[in-house]
């Protein structure tokens, strides 16, 4: 009886362990460490409405696979004539990140007058399929065109 009380136990033991084995290989997350700096040519950015916060880079923290990551800033036309703007982005380290992670914006092509503001929320999508990249940054390039 009490060998049969054993293998119960040894049986339930080997059952647990393989739980947490399979567990632990399905169960895989990742945090990414990143920061964009941001390059405005034209327009001033701010990370407060009134236009006294400068913002030259964005850390955006740990951020898992799957996730989407947003931070607003101000954009202010510094020019004397009415402008649009473009997005992009530059210098990716590593360079294959760009193949995993994006950056889009709220900003709707409106027409900026000289000394408007305007908030734009700036969105970082990271893949689910994201692979082999524990930290990155790259260049955040704001153009005035007008």
């Amino acid at each position: 009886m009490r060998g049969i009380e054993l293998t119960k136990v040894s049986i339930m033991a080997i059952v647990l362990a393989s739980m947490a084995v399979v567990y632990a290989l399905t169960s895989v997350s990742v945090s990414l460490r990143s920061v964009g700096n941001i390059k405005a040519l034209g327009v001033g950015v701010y990370g407060d409405s009134g236009c006294t916060q400068s913002v030259s880079s964005i850390d955006w923290g740990l951020a898992e696979p799957g996730a989407v990551k947003n931070v607003t800033v101000y954009i202010r036309n510094e020019g004397n004539a009415p402008i649009t703007l473009s997005l992009q982005t530059a210098n990716w380290n590593p360079a294959n990140a760009a193949n995993y992670i994006s950056l889009s914006w709220s900003y709707g092509g409106q027409t900026i007058s000289p000394n408007q503001v305007v908030g734009v929320t700036l969105s970082l999508s990271i893949s689910s399929s994201i692979t082999g990249i524990t930290s990155f940054s790259f260049d955040i390039i704001i153009s005035a065109v007008g």
